[in-house]
C-alpha cells in the first residue's frame, strides 16, 4: 500500500523543501510570507497551500493588520492613559488569557497580561510563546503592580492569611483572569481547598469589579490591586508584586495610536496618576521583555 503524503508539513519539513535553514522559515511566517496554521504554539504548514504557493514562485501571503484594539487584563493605569492619550485605541479587556487569544486570530493589536508562571517563578512569557509560537510580537513591561485581597472595610486585622477566607464570601474571577489564576495558585500553595471559600455566583470581569463587589458588600474579599483598594476604600492584604505586561504586534508598535500612548506613558501626568493610584513601580516600565524572532 502507498503511503499517504502527511496534509501538513513540519518546520523541517519544509526547510528541506525549500533548502534553507529552519529559521529562514520562521522569519516567513512572521512576516506572513508563507501559508501556515500555529496550533498550540506549533507551526504546521498544509501541504497543499505551499504547493500552491511554490507555484506561484513564492509569492508573499499577504498578512491582515491586527484590529486597533488593547484586549486582555483590565489595568486601570492603562484604561487611564488609553483615554487621556488620545491614542484611538479602544479596549475589550477580558483576561489575559482571552487577550492572547484575541491577538492569535488577529482580533487585537495589544494585549495586557499577568499570568504568574510558578516554574519559572516569573511572569507572562511562556504564556507568550504557547499562545503565539513565531508571531511577530514584542513583549514589554508596563508596570508592577501591588496584588493582593480587597477586603471589605472592618476586615484588617481578621484576615491577615489566606487561611481566613475560610467560610467568606469571595468575588470570583473569570477563568482568563490573571489575577484569578493567581488567587487558585496562592490558595493551593497555603493548602486550601476551593471548597474551603465561598466563591459567590456573579463574575467580577475587571479590577474595578471586583471592587465594586466587594464595596457593595456583595463579597466579603476579592483578588484586586492596592490601587483598587484605596479608590473604593477597601482594607487590603498584599500577597504578592507581579509585573504587567503588554504583548505588541511589531506592527501596531510604529503605528500612531501606539505611539501616541507610548508618548503619554513617558510624560510627567502619567507619572503623577500612577502615583495617585497607588501600588504601581514604574521603575522598569518600557523594558523590553521578550522581542519575538
Amino acid at each position: 500500500m502507498a503511503e499517504t503524503s502527511p496534509a501538513f508539513l513540519t518546520t523541517r519539513e519544509v526547510a528541506e523543501l525549500l533548502r534553507v535553514k529552519e529559521r529562514k522559515v520562521y522569519d516567513l511566517a512572521a512576516a506572513g510570507g508563507i501559508p501556515c496554521r500555529r496550533v498550540t504554539g506549533k507551526l504546521l504548514f498544509p501541504r497543499a497551500e505551499i504547493e500552491a504557493w511554490l507555484s506561484r514562485g513564492g509569492t508573499a501571503v499577504q498578512r491582515p493588520l491586527p484590529a486597533n484594539i488593547v484586549a486582555g487584563s483590565h489595568d486601570p493605569l492603562l484604561d487611564w492613559a488609553i483615554r487621556e492619550s488620545g491614542s484611538g485605541l479602544a479596549t475589550f479587556f477580558d483576561g489575559s488569557l482571552d487577550g492572547l487569544a484575541r491577538l492569535a486570530r488577529g482580533e487585537a493589536a495589544i494585549a495586557g497580561l499577568h499570568v504568574f508562571e510558578p516554574a519559572r517563578q516569573d511572569w507572562n512569557l511562556d504564556h507568550v510563546r504557547e499562545a503565539l509560537g513565531a508571531a511577530p510580537v514584542v513583549l514589554v513591561e508596563w508596570a508592577r503592580r501591588q496584588q493582593g485581597l480587597l477586603l471589605a472595610k472592618g476586615l484588617d486585622g481578621k484576615v491577615t492569611t489566606l487561611a481566613d477566607l475560610a467560610g467568606r464570601r469571595i468575588a470570583r474571577r473569570q477563568a482568563s483572569a490573571g489575577g484569578g489564576l493567581l488567587l487558585d495558585h496562592l490558595l493551593v500553595e497555603a493548602g486550601i481547598g476551593k471548597g474551603e471559600v465561598d466563591f459567590v455566583a456573579d463574575v467580577a470581569r475587571t479590577e474595578t469589579e471586583a471592587a465594586a463587589s466587594v464595596a457593595s458588600g456583595y463579597a466579603d474579599a476579592a483578588p484586586g490591586l492596592a490601587a483598587m483598594a484605596r479608590q473604593f476604600g477597601l482594607d487590603f492584604l498584599p500577597t504578592v508584586v507581579e509585573r504587567f505586561d503588554l504583548v505588541i504586534d511589531r506592527h501596531a508598535w510604529f503605528e500612531p495610536p501606539f505611539q501616541r500612548l507610548l508618548a503619554f506613558a513617558a510624560s510627567a501626568a502619567f507619572a503623577a496618576k500612577a502615583r495617585e493610584l497607588g501600588g504601581y513601580d514604574l521603575s522598569g516600565h518600557g523594558r523590553i521583555v521578550w522581542n519575538a524572532p
